[in-house]
């Protein structure tokens, strides 16, 4: 049976816990097709946490470049990680929790996110290319197109070590996912 990967907390680090105040903040990360987005809603809901659907927050820009079937750049990204990052910021500043969703496929688009809400914790989608082109091409009412896997494989740092990023396999169901995550999320796992 396939479980979490071993990259789940860096040797020595604790596991992920609620902030200071009591308060979870948790993205929810991978390539297109990972099933972020059905994650993250259950960890929320589960949690009785606000969710935040990244995609909402693209830029018609980037919506429109993505259905056309063109990979973004990091200029594309900048503002929409920006629109991320207020939102972030705002649930810190308010003192909310939330789950967010969002692929965060880059080093420094996740420091970017942790600048605006220190404390985040990750939970990483991934799997194999030929499992995420499948779901992808079974979607419905989607802008991305399947053909724009290869560019978000292409350009996804998985998280290291130091992040501590809890890592699940998408072969495993998406409610199993989200127990084990909720799981190691428990205040006192």
């Amino acid at each position: 049976m396939a479980t979490a990967t071993s990259r789940q907390n860096a040797p020595g680090s604790a596991p992920a816990r609620p902030d200071t105040h009591g308060v979870m903040r948790i993205v929810v990360m991978g390539v297109s097709g990972c099933g972020k987005s059905t994650v993250g809603a259950q960890i929320a809901q589960a949690l009785g946490l606000d969710f935040i659907e990244g995609d909402t927050l693209h830029p018609r820009q980037n919506v429109e470049l993505m259905a056309a079937g063109f990979a973004l750049t990091d200029a594309d990204r900048a503002g929409w990680l920006a629109a991320i990052a207020v939102q972030l910021g705002q649930a810190q500043t308010a003192g909310r929790g939330f789950v967010l969703s969002c692929s965060a496929l880059k080093r420094s688009y996740r420091d970017r996110l942790r600048s605006a809400c220190p404390g985040l914790r990750w939970v990483h989608l991934h799997g194999q290319p030929e499992l995420l082109r499948e779901r992808l091409q079974a979607r419905k009412g989607h802008y991305m197109p399947s053909s724009l896997l290869d560019s978000q494989l292409a350009t996804l740092e998985p998280p290291s070590a130091d992040e501590a990023a809890m890592c699940f396999d998408i072969m495993l169901p998406a409610a199993s996912i989200s127990a084990q995550a909720l799981a190691r999320l428990a205040p006192n796992a």
